[in-house]
């Protein structure tokens, strides 16, 4: 290598490590909001904490590669620096961290599939009710008697008129129900697997990759 490539990544050098900090500075301060309003026993803090630390993390991953990467261009010679120590211990840090959220995003998502899936049953329970209520005669009459007053229903209609429309209306309740159901499980289980691949095993990722960085470093 020539040498006015080593100047360039000699001067180069400060800069990487500088970004680093920033970078690294800034997770901190991400984390540090949360921290001011920490409440461990809150199921909701817990979830916030998850989703802050695995979405910034990598911001702090980068920060501290950088960090390295600056600390070897300065001091290509020397195995264990100062900056090289910080990196390792930091890195450390966010590693216990990553573990240390993992049960809690286990746990979160058991809660709150549980909670989900007794929403849903309770909706299911509703609508099998309704659908034993639409199956009585009498009731069905009874609802078209109740669009009939309501003005819904032509003045001259007769009582199977009036049976018709009741039994088109009673349809297209259940078929609302229905989809309404359907979309609450769409909707559980698209939540259910952006907190598992998200959260969960994001963490379990980002917490290898900042044990062999904390390796890296000293090593």
């Amino acid at each position: 290598m020539s040498a006015p490539s080593q100047d360039s990544f000699l001067r180069a050098a400060p800069l990487l490590r500088w970004l680093g900090i920033t970078l690294v500075l800034l997770l901190a301060l991400q984390i540090g909001v949360v921290l001011s309003a920490a409440d461990w026993s809150d199921g909701v803090f817990q979830q916030l904490l998850i989703e802050r630390l695995v979405s910034q993390a990598p911001m702090g991953f980068v920060g501290l590669l950088l960090m390295l990467i600056g600390s070897r261009l300065d001091h290509p010679q020397q195995l264990r620096t100062p900056i090289r120590w910080v990196v390792c211990i930091i890195s450390a840090v966010l590693a216990v961290a990553m573990i240390a959220v993992i049960p809690l995003g286990i746990t979160g998502n058991q809660s709150l599939m549980g909670e989900a899936d007794q929403t849903l049953e309770q909706r299911r329970s509703q609508l099998e009710m309704a659908r034993q209520q639409s199956a009585n005669p009498e009731n069905v009459k009874v609802l078209g008697e109740q669009l009939a007053q309501a003005a819904q229903l032509p003045a001259d209609a007769t009582e199977e008129d009036k049976i018709q429309a009741a039994q088109t209306f009673i349809d297209k309740q259940l078929s609302q129900m229905t989809e309404q159901i359907q979309q609450a499980e769409r909707q559980r289980d698209l939540t259910i697997n952006q907190r598992l691949f998200g959260g969960t095993i994001s963490a379990v990722v980002l917490a290898v990759a900042l044990v062999l960085l904390a390796l890296g470093a000293v090593l």
